[in-house]
C-alpha cells in the first residue's frame, strides 16, 4: 500500500482528510503533528489520528527551530506584513513543511497532503517549501478537489464518521495556533463591519478587563535578539512564553485587519500576538537609538520586501536568504535594554539604553553647548535647498 504523509493538526480539516484519503486513494496515511508551541494534549492527538485511520503518527517538536531559525530572523528584519501582521502563521509553515519532507523521505511516501483551502495562503507556503526541499514530490490538497464545499459540510462529514471535532457550527472560526500567535478567521468575522465578539480571543484579555495599574517589563537585546527579561537571561523559547503571559494579561497584542492575500482576494482576521508585540516594540525602539538615519530608512524598505517574501511562502528563496546578510550586518550594534509599559491594550516605551547609542545628549540639547555651531546650519540649508531655488527661477523665467 502506498504511503502518504499528512500534515495533521487534529482540527476540522485534517480530521476529515484521514478517512477521505483512505476512502478515495486507498493510501496508508501517516500523520505528522508539528509541535510549534500550541497548547495540545499530544497523546490525545496521537490517539485521535490513529482512531481516525492513520497507521502511524509522528509528533515533531519544532519549537526551538521555529524560534531560532524563523522568528528571530524575521524579527531582526523588522518584517511586518501590511503594517500590522507579525507573520505568525507565515513563518510556521516552512518549518512544518521541512518536517513533512523529512518524514516522507524516511517512510518512502509517494505524496504529501495538507488541509489548506484553495482560497488561502497556506497552500502556497506549504507547497513552495516542498518544491524547494523535495522537488517532484506529489502534493494532495483535498480542499481543491473534494465535494466538501464549506466548513459546515466538513463538520457533517466528520460527524457521520464519529470523528470528534474542536469546532461546532456555533463557533465555526478557523484558527491557527503556535507559540508566537493565535489567528481567527471565518464566522461573523467575514463581514469587516462586525466587531469581533468578546469570546473570539482565547489568549489576550480584553483591555476593559485588564488590570487598572500598568505593568513594566525590561527586555535586553543582543544583536537584535532578546536575551533577557527583567534582568533574567532566558533562551528564546522561554522569553516568548514569558512575554505571552505578561502581555496577554494586560490586553496587549490583538490586531484586527483586512489583508491582501497572495491568491488575489482580501480576507479579515483577528490575530493574538501578545509576546511578539512587545518584542517587536522593543526591537524597533532600540534600532531608532542605534542605527543611523540612512541605514534605518533603507532597512525599512528591506523590511517590507522581507515581509512579503515570508507572507508569500518564499522562505527558501535566495532573495530572502540574501537579505539576511544585510539585516545581520545592521543588527551588529542593536544591543541594549528597553523598558516597556503595558497598560490596557497599549505597549509604550518607557526607556531605552545601549552601549552603541548614537544619541548624543550634549549635541542635541536645547541648553547651552560647546559642540555645535548653529551658524553652520545656514550654509547647509543653502546647499540643501539649492535645487529648489534653481527650479523656482526656471518657472519664473518660463512663466509657469
Amino acid at each position: 500500500m502506498d504511503k502518504v504523509v499528512l500534515a495533521y493538526s487534529g482540527g476540522l480539516d485534517t480530521s476529515v482528510i484521514i478517512p477521505w484519503l483512505k476512502e478515495n486513494y486507498g493510501y496508508d496515511v501517516i500523520a505528522v503533528v508539528a509541535n510549534v508551541g500550541q497548547t495540545e494534549d499530544w497523546e490525545f492527538l496521537r490517539n485521535k489520528a490513529l482512531k481516525s485511520g492513520a497507521s502511524k503518527v509522528y509528533i515533531e517538536d519544532l519549537r526551538e527551530e521555529l524560534v531560532e531559525s524563523y522568528i528571530w530572523p524575521t524579527l531582526k528584519a523588522g518584517a511586518v506584513y501590511e503594517g500590522k501582521y507579525l507573520l505568525g502563521t507565515s513563518f510556521a509553515r516552512p518549518v512544518i513543511a521541512k518536517a513533512l519532507v523529512k518524514v516522507a523521505k524516511l517512510e518512502g511516501a509517494v505524496a504529501i497532503a495538507h488541509g489548506c483551502t484553495g482560497k488561502g495562503n497556506d497552500q502556497v507556503r506549504f507547497e513552495l517549501a516542498i518544491k524547494a526541499l523535495a522537488p517532484g514530490t506529489k502534493v494532495i490538497a483535498p480542499w481543491r478537489i473534494w465535494d466538501i464545499r464549506s466548513r459546515e459540510d466538513a463538520i457533517d462529514y466528520a460527524e457521520a464518521r464519529g470523528i470528534p471535532l474542536p469546532v461546532t457550527k456555533k463557533r465555526p472560526y478557523s484558527m491557527d495556533a503556535n507559540l508566537w500567535h493565535l489567528s481567527h478567521e471565518g464566522g461573523n468575522l467575514e463581514n469587516p463591519w462586525n466587531e469581533p465578539d468578546k469570546d473570539v480571543c482565547l489568549k489576550v484579555v480584553s483591555p476593559e478587563d485588564a488590570p487598572n495599574t500598568p505593568e513594566y517589563v525590561e527586555l535586553e537585546y543582543l544583536q537584535g535578539v532578546p536575551v533577557a527579561v527583567n534582568g533574567e537571561p532566558l533562551p528564546g523559547l522561554a522569553i516568548i512564553e514569558k512575554l505571552n503571559e505578561v502581555a496577554a494579561r494586560n490586553g496587549v497584542g490583538v490586531i484586527d485587519m483586512v489583508e491582501n492575500r497572495l491568491v488575489g482576494m482580501k480576507s479579515r482576521g483577528v490575530y493574538e500576538t501578545p509576546g511578539g508585540t512587545v518584542i517587536y516594540a522593543g526591537h524597533r525602539e532600540l534600532e531608532l537609538l542605534c542605527l543611523d538615519r540612512a541605514t534605518l530608512h533603507y532597512k525599512d524598505i528591506v523590511a517590507q520586501r522581507y515581509a512579503e517574501l515570508v507572507y508569500d511562502g518564499m522562505w527558501f528563496h535566495p532573495l530572502r536568504e540574501s537579505l539576511d546578510a544585510f539585516v545581520n550586518k545592521t543588527q551588529s550594534t542593536v544591543s541594549g535594554t528597553v523598558r516597556l509599559k503595558l497598560y490596557k491594550g497599549n505597549c509604550t516605551v518607557a526607556g531605552v539604553k545601549s552601549p552603541y547609542s548614537l544619541y548624543d545628549e550634549e549635541l542635541c540639547t536645547f541648553g547651552e553647548d560647546n559642540v555645535y555651531n548653529q551658524k553652520d546650519a545656514e550654509g547647509f540649508i543653502n546647499l540643501f535647498g539649492l535645487p529648489l531655488v534653481v527650479q523656482a527661477k526656471m518657472k519664473a523665467k518660463a512663466g509657469l
